[in-house]
Parts: C-alpha cells; sequence; structure tokens
C-alpha cells in the first residue's frame, strides 16, 4: 500500500487556510469601506442642502 504524504496534506490545509483568512479580511476591509462612505454622502448631503 502507498504511504501517505502529510507533508501534501499540511500544506493544502495551510493554503485553504490562508484563503480563508485573506477573504475574511477582504470582506472586513470592504465594511470598513461602506461604512466610511455612508457618514461622508450624509454629511456632504447635510451641508449642501
Amino acid at each position: 500500500m502507498a504511504k501517505t504524504n502529510y507533508t501534501f496534506e499540511k500544506r493544502q490545509r495551510e493554503l485553504a487556510k490562508k484563503k480563508k483568512q485573506d477573504s475574511k479580511q477582504a470582506k472586513k476591509m470592504a465594511a470598513r469601506e461602506d461604512s466610511k462612505a455612508e457618514p461622508a454622502a450624509k454629511t456632504s448631503g447635510a451641508t449642501s442642502g
């Protein structure tokens, strides 16, 4: 029977973990940008109105 390649499995787990962290971080940054954009739009509308 073939020997399992634990190094390959570990690398795949690490890559999946990194991908998940990156997507989570990107989602957080997008939420921050959206929350920053909303107050700016509200304040500019109040000053011009």
